[in-house]
């Protein structure tokens, strides 16, 4: 009875051992969550990011000190790049930094994380980034980067440009996406474009994985001449849809759903590689 009882109370030290050990495992695996974007540091739409994130896991921020709308995925040669802690979210470890989006995912995984997060998000974008402007955006270029290194990416935006916009929609669903990008990981070399429409919550429909539009901005330059005689141009233009498929981004966030439009960084033309190699062998 007494070697019955003893491997009992052993058993029991065991499993306690066992559970302690599994408690400190799951303290240990909390993901790492890199969270940067293009509107700069002290935007209200990474606060929001950072927000929905922090219920998710460990948030680390890394931000240029201002704004880099339109850097697509520009990184910094010719100057140094500086970065500082700051202490603008409560109880999240941040730096502010001198270069691109782009900048700020190397520098992190570099020199502050020292290796690569769970998860990497962008955002929340002041602003539309679907379709072409996917190319122009350095809200995607800095999760494309992330792709690159192989982490989990996603790049959020929200259809409304006021400093003053009410981030509660896309705070639902950022935090939404990035858990389901976290339980089930995405393909190999792939991120994801997520755009939230400017709706109340009650008008949202919910949420469509589709196509990027074929859609284009229509540009023009206007000339204007300074006080010394000399010319400079401001860029304007508009943004032209011509794509009536109701499978694409565009239609989605018209018709009041959240866009999500898997993304590659392979950007070579597959369907393209038959006919280019007919060029040379024309009865192939």
């Amino acid at each position: 009875m007494f070697s019955v009882r003893f491997a009992k109370i052993n058993s029991s030290v065991k499993k306690t051992k066992s559970e302690n050990s599994n408690t400190g495992n799951a303290k240990k695996s909390k993901p790492v969550i890199l969270v940067t974007n293009d509107d700069g540091i002290s935007s209200p739409g990474i606060r929001a990011l950072i927000e929905a994130m922090k219920e998710l896991g460990k948030v680390v921020v890394v931000a240029p000190d201002s704004p880099q709308s339109g850097m697509g995925h520009a990184i910094t040669l010719d100057d140094p790049l500086r970065i500082e802690r700051v202490h603008l979210f409560k109880d999240v470890e941040s730096y502010q930094c001198s270069g691109t989006p782009v900048d700020c995912v190397k520098l992190a995984v570099d020199k502050i994380l020292k290796g690569k997060p769970d998860l990497c998000v962008s955002g929340i974008n002041h602003g539309s980034n679907s379709s072409i402007n996917i190319i122009y955006s350095g809200t995607m270029s800095a999760a494309m980067e992330a792709a690159i290194e192989g982490i989990q990416a996603i790049g959020f935006s929200y259809l409304n440009y006021s400093y003053e916009a009410d981030f509660s929609v896309p705070k639902k669903y950022a935090k939404e996406i990035a858990s389901k990008v976290l339980q089930n990981r995405l393909p190999t070399a792939t991120l994801l474009n997520v755009n939230i429409p400017d709706v109340r919550m009650s008008k949202v429909k919910g949420i469509k994985v589709c196509r990027q539009a074929i859609a284009k901005w229509q540009e023009e330059f206007n000339e204007r001449v300074d006080p010394r005689g000399k010319k400079y141009y401001w860029l304007t233009g508009k943004f032209v849809n011509r794509d009536q498929g109701n499978d694409t981004d565009e239609w989605a966030l018209s018709n009041g759903y959240v866009s999500i439009v898997p993304v590659q960084f392979d950007m070579t033309a597959h369907h393209a590689i038959p006919r280019i190699n007919n060029f040379w062998n024309p009865n192939a």
